[in-house]
Order: structure tokens, then sequence, then C-alpha cells
């Protein structure tokens, strides 16, 4: 079901995005990496290419539409199609809100929230000219219940909208 498939992955460098590589790639999925740590994307490529999948990575800041438009651009001309895109990337500042750090909270907002929507905007023309395309997210229990000390309402607003727009998603572009 995998097996062919062109997987666009953001926040591959490491955690869920590099399992997810790795696994996807084992099962015969194209992946195409996305993430800011180029050291470390090559370094996975090689990896899943020295397994006997089929990788390749372009540096990728989710929060610059132009470097989403190339990432899927990317996987276009090195493998033909996207099919899916996996909107991994995500930060999660861990304090109080009461230690303000405004700056850290603009920045989750703009990789968690914005980062997806950039995300959404780079691949959907591909998939409504295909007719097909799935797009996923990653997302958090966070969104449904606060928890202490998840600089709530930071992290817990960001993947209750993320939730929200994936669900909203669904019902515009099925």
């Amino acid at each position: 079901m995998i097996k062919d498939k062109v997987v666009i992955i953001t926040g591959a460098s490491s955690g869920i995005g590099e399992a997810t590589a790795k696994l996807l790639a084992a099962k015969g999925a194209k992946v195409v990496l996305g993430a800011r740590r180029e050291s470390l994307l090559k370094q996975i490529v090689t990896d899943i290419e020295k397994a006997g999948g089929q990788a390749a990575y372009q540096v990728l800041d989710v929060t610059k539409p132009s470097d989403n438009e190339r990432i899927v651009q990317f996987a276009k001309d090195t493998f033909g199609r996207v099919d899916v895109i996996f909107l991994n990337a995500g930060l999660m500042p861990n304090s109080p809100v009461s230690a303000l750090k405004t700056d850290d909270w603009n920045r989750m907002v703009d990789v968690n929230i914005k980062g997806v929507l950039n995300g959404v905007a780079a691949v959907m023309p591909s998939f409504l000219e295909q007719k097909s395309g799935q797009i996923i997210a990653t997302s958090s229990v966070a969104g449904i219940k606060a928890y202490p000390g998840l600089n709530c309402p930071g992290f817990c607003g960001d993947v209750f909208y993320l939730n929200y727009a994936a669900n909203a998603c669904d019902f515009c572009c099925a």
C-alpha cells in the first residue's frame, strides 16, 4: 500500500520524522526529507540508501512559503509526483506562561501553525491536479486537554488549532 508512494516529511532530521522516514523507506516508499539541519538529513538519506531504500533531502524552513514550494517541486522532479505530505516539523518550548517568553511563543506559532499552513498551500495545487493526495500532520493530546507545564496556552493552543484546521480541511477538500 505504501510501496512506491512519494512522501514528503518535514521535521525529518530527528525524532518522529526520522523514524517515519526510515520505516516508510523500508516498506518501499520514496521519501523526501525536509528540515533545517542538513548534516543530519544527509546521514539519514545515507542510512536509508544503505538499507536499500530510496530517499532524497532538501534543507527546509517551514516558516518560509518558498521553501515549502521548493520541496514539493523537488519531490516531483526527483520522483515524478507527491502522494503524501507529513507535516511533522514542530516546536514545544517548555516554560510557564508567567515567564513571558514571547519570542518563543511567536516562533512556536510560526513553525507549528504557519509551517503547517505553508505546507498545505505548497502541496494542495498538486493534489488537486492529481485528484489525489494525503496530508498528515503531527499533533498532540494537548490540543484536546491542557496539561500543566506545557506552555499552555501556547503549545496547547497551537495543537488545538491544528486539530481544528485538519477537521475543517476534511470538509473543504475531501
